[in-house]
């Protein structure tokens, strides 16, 4: 299995993500049947940037990791602009001996 770096690029309606957020974090934080969140956080308000989110999500490949994130409930309620997906490394770090039992 391999990590993913997913990145969520939100859209502008904050009441609609309230309103979905208790059944997005509920999806995501039930595995699937070809892959699995392994970390997830919205990242911090920035100054001109919009909100979004970053999601480790373990699979064995792209396919697999979009195949899952497309029911997730953001995503059908049209609350993601984009998502990027990227393969992941870990190599060290204070995480880095929970996640590489996970490859």
């Amino acid at each position: 299995m391999s990590i993913f770096a997913v990145q969520y690029t939100y859209t502008d309606d904050t009441a609609a993500r309230d309103e979905h957020r208790p059944h997005h974090r509920a999806y995501l934080g039930t595995p699937g049947e070809k892959a699995e969140v392994v970390l997830s956080g919205p990242f911090a308000a920035g100054v001109g940037q919009s909100d979004g989110a970053l999601i480790l999500v373990q699979a064995e490949n792209v396919e697999d990791v979009l195949e899952f994130l497309s029911s997730d409930p953001f995503q059908v309620n049209g609350l993601v602009e984009r998502v990027q997906v990227r393969g992941w490394s870990p190599v060290m770090g204070s995480w880095h001996a929970s996640l590489a039992d996970r490859l």
